[in-house]
């Protein structure tokens, strides 16, 4: 297993935090809950998920001599904020596209939140119409030629990082992580709760997980909450970035179906609109823990959670480690929700 020969440019302040959710705990009357805090993992631009994956991925950027990194993502896309407070880390310039991908009539959901984030760092963020889709872009390859041409040396990232070929080792390395602290805290999350949309982010889990599983005999349940509301192509996508990651680390098993669940139900009829289960749950969560989540993602991972843990599928001597991602800045576009 060699996940750990692949360089790494350290964005992070190191290993984010875990906390318990104790009255969350009390309040649904079964697992324990835990926190893993991505929203507050570096001191990037408020940090998430995304700066973790682009960790693997930088030190390509500098191998190549780039000096441009293009990027996509919706118009409040947590992605393009942190490749844009990369950038700008790194000294480099950035060209993002924001496209469409929520219909949400909101006169300010192209000026607040991520986007004026990304603009603030002093990258070039142009909208286009196009609507929602998990893969490849042709206005994404359309910005990397239009830099090229224009006498820059572009490095496109995809929408997520998840269809780079690094983009699932970040969290892999984070499962290792995981294992570290769960040995200062005298206990082991048996349940892995994530929000999957683009998909590398629980792949990579998935893939670590396996070869945690493989080295110490201790198997996890890693429940991505599909957030997408395109679950088929969702879960064929976290199933191959899972299997291309676990090839690349060297993991000498192929992953096994039930390795990979994508459970839907809180998802909504489209991606980005927030639902009553939503908008419940950012409320339960800032109540009683005051945690905040965002509408589009963690909102909804963590409906599951809640539902799962009440219903007892999710059994009441678990402990449930929810992985919260980051996507505050996009709660600005949905102010009317809390109204």
């Amino acid at each position: 297993m060699k996940l750990h020969e692949f360089p790494r440019h350290h964005l992070t302040f190191g290993p984010s935090p875990v906390h318990p959710l104790r009255r969350l705990t009390q309040h649904l009357g079964g697992a324990q809950i835990w926190a893993k805090r991505e929203d507050c993992n570096s001191g990037l631009a408020f940090g998430g998920n995304k700066t973790r994956k682009l960790e693997y991925i930088v030190p390509d950027v500098l191998a190549q001599g780039a000096d441009t990194l293009v990027s996509i993502g919706g118009y409040q896309s947590n992605h393009t904020r942190q490749v844009a407070a990369v950038a700008a880390h790194l000294g480099l310039k950035c060209r993002l596209v924001q496209e469409k991908w929520v219909e949400w009539d909101e006169p300010v959901n192209d000026k607040v939140g991520n986007i004026l984030l990304s603009r603030i760092m002093g990258a070039d963020s142009r909208l286009d119409p196009s609507g929602f889709d998990i893969g490849i872009r042709s206005s994404w390859e359309d910005a990397l030629r239009e830099v090229e041409e224009s006498g820059g040396k572009p490095y496109g990232i995809p929408a997520g990082a998840s269809e780079h070929p690094l983009g699932g080792l970040g969290f892999a390395n984070w499962a290792f992580e995981v294992a570290e602290q769960e040995k200062a805290l005298g206990l082991t999350f048996d349940t892995i709760i994530v929000c999957t949309v683009t998909g590398s982010t629980h792949a990579g889990m998935i893939a670590g997980f396996a070869a945690l599983e493989d080295l110490t005999g201790v198997r996890r349940k890693v429940l991505g909450i599909d957030a997408s509301a395109t679950l088929a192509k969702t879960r064929d996508q976290v199933a191959r970035i899972a299997r291309n990651t676990a090839s690349l680390i060297e993991l000498g098993r192929d992953l096994r179906d039930d390795d990979i669940t994508v459970l839907d139900g809180w998802a909504g009829d489209l991606y980005g609109i927030p639902v009553d289960s939503t908008i419940e749950a950012i409320r339960t969560s800032g109540e009683l823990e005051g945690m905040i989540i965002d509408p589009v993602y963690e909102g909804k991972s963590m409906a599951g959670l809640i539902d799962l843990v009440k219903s007892g599928e999710i059994p009441a001597d678990a402990n449930v480690l929810y992985a919260h991602l980051g996507g505050q800045p996009a709660l600005n576009a949905y102010y009317r929700c809390f109204d």
